[in-house]
């Protein structure tokens, strides 16, 4: 069993869902629909491009300036 990451997003009425270890994406209309689908489209693609080494992301945060009207 391999644990990976799920990053998620809402566009308009859908949940966006990608894996940033292996580059799957995936969507659902609920945050447990997109992570589901992700889930069977990260399989799915190991079965055809296996990977050779165990990765381990970072998640962070960071701040940007924002920028006002003038």
């Amino acid at each position: 069993m391999q644990t990976f990451t799920a990053v998620l997003h809402k566009e308009e009425d859908m949940y966006v869902a990608e894996c940033p270890e292996v580059g799957t994406v995936s969507q659902g209309r609920t945050l447990e629909e997109a992570i589901n689908n992700l889930k069977e489209a990260t399989e799915l693609y190991l079965e055809e491009f296996p990977l050779e080494e165990t990765r381990k992301s970072i998640i962070t945060t960071f701040e940007v300036a924002s920028i006002g009207k003038a």
